[in-house]
């Protein structure tokens, strides 16, 4: 049987964007109170979109630079679920369509995974998009305005996770995901 913690109360400490900073107060299974801070997310979307005819399929990837980190990353396309109420599919298909140009005929829900739990909240929802077309790019920010799109074979990108060269958590989880249980999709 799971120990009982309840949380008592929270409280703002700051708002960013899409962003909040909390404080809370919490008690323990044995009736001790203790505080914790915490970032609450309105969570995020990554796609792994599969360009090309089944049997030679190329994960569609974006190259950004990460100011958190000071690099450029590879990564799936992916986003903040920042329109409240969205239902995470649809800002799937935004997201695709804003960063990579690209509409997904299929869209096939991978599950999600907790992104940095001892932190925040925050999660993403993984997606495998295939029978892709091209459209529009809406891109926002300058770090999307100067990313670039790559298109690399499956087993390569699998490599890439091997050799630290793909080190992105939602991109590394995503991949692995398909390869484990969506193969028949490659």
């Amino acid at each position: 049987m799971t120990a009982e913690f309840n949380r008592v109360n929270e409280k703002l400490v700051h708002q960013w964007a899409v962003w909040s900073l909390i404080e809370g107060k919490f008690v323990d299974p044995s009736g001790a109170e203790f505080t914790r801070t915490f970032v609450r997310s309105p969570g995020a979307v990554g796609i792994i979109a599969l360009d090309g005819d089944k049997g030679s399929r190329k994960v569609v990837l974006v190259r950004q630079y990460r100011p958190a980190l000071g690099v450029t990353t590879l990564e799936i396309p992916a986003g903040m679920r920042d329109l409240e109420g969205e239902d995470p599919i649809l800002t799937a298909h935004r997201e695709l369509e804003e960063e990579a140009g690209l509409v997904a005929a299929t869209m096939v829900d991978l599950g999600r995974h907790i992104s940095a739990p001892g932190m925040s909240n925050s999660s993403v929802n993984l997606f495998l998009a295939t029978d892709l077309t091209e459209t529009k790019i809406d891109r926002h920010g300058p770090e999307e305005q100067f990313m670039t799109i790559e298109k690399i074979g499956f087993e390569r990108c699998i490599e890439m996770i091997k050799l630290g060269e793909i080190q992105d958590a939602k991109t590394v989880i995503g991949l692995l995901l398909v390869a484990l249980t969506a193969k028949t999709y490659i």
